[in-house]
């Protein structure tokens, strides 16, 4: 990563985790409003889909289709018209699981609605289904340090090609026996719509460089179970400091030894 600044503003933010349904009820816990409460990830039934690809939607899908659209409609975007980067560090656990089911039976012929599930772009390609959207998209991966990588790539269409740029950050569990290998508790994940020049919706500014200086923690105990257990929710400390209306430094965790730092100029 260059060590010149990358600069855009935060327009819209889409949220879902366990507990978390949306983004104003993790708004208010991270404001310290109202208590995290343990609970499984609620996902909305994706009614922008096509009745017959509704049906097929996996639970990433779901996910994604809920983090986008919050966002978009918490900006007032369009979202037929936005460059989107999906990022994650897996796929689909569940249709994973299914697959290796399959091929460890005698019949291993694999259903072809599972097959295009299985991929690590399927959630950008519902995305496009069901919004239309024409503008181009990014879908990416790197382990623990994927909404970082997320961020900064989105960051760069923002600044090279002055283009609002949704980015979508998410992650899914895996059953067992794979959830041994990778614990992620739950589905959950989040949207940040970032634009090249300030407007009346701007919610901050955030300008990201690259640093050896630790994450932050989030003193709360369960939000920060939920940052360390979910590689998406590295994201916390930055929306703690969104949710709170404050400007300042946040340092998130990327690829050791580079971590990120955020400066955030409130508006």
């Amino acid at each position: 990563m260059s060590a010149k600044p990358l600069t855009a503003w935060i327009e819209g933010i889409g949220f879902l985790a366990p507990g978390l349904p949306d983004w104003p009820t993790a708004r208010a816990v991270l404001r310290g409003e109202t208590a995290l409460t343990e609970a499984p990830s609620i996902l909305p039934a994706p009614s922008i889909l096509p009745p017959a690809e509704r049906r097929r939607a996996s639970r990433v899908v779901k996910l994604t289709l809920a983090l986008g659209l919050e966002a978009a409609a918490h900006a007032g975007a369009d979202v037929a018209t936005l460059a989107t980067v999906f990022s994650a560090s897996g796929a689909d656990g569940h249709n994973c699981h299914a697959l290796c089911e399959q091929l460890a039976t005698d019949d291993r012929q694999i259903s072809p609605t599972r097959f295009h599930n299985s991929v690590h772009n399927a959630a950008a390609g519902y995305w496009g289904i069901a919004t239309g959207a024409m503008a181009p998209c990014q879908v990416l991966c790197a382990y623990d340090g994927s909404f970082g990588a997320g961020l900064i790539d989105a960051l760069g269409q923002v600044v090279l090609d002055r283009q609002p740029t949704l980015l979508i950050a998410y992650d899914s569990e895996y059953p067992e026996p794979l959830f041994a290998k990778r614990p992620v508790p739950d589905v959950a994940g989040v949207a940040l719509l970032l634009t090249p020049e300030r407007s009346q919706r701007s919610l901050a500014s955030i300008t990201v460089t690259p640093s050896t200086e630790p994450a932050d923690a989030l003193a709360d105990t369960g939000l920060e179970a939920l940052r360390v257990a979910i590689p998406a929710l590295r994201v916390l400390p930055l929306l703690q400091k969104l949710a709170r209306q404050e400007a300042g430094n946040v340092y998130l965790d990327y690829l050791p030894p580079m971590q990120l730092k955020i400066e955030i100029g409130s508006c």
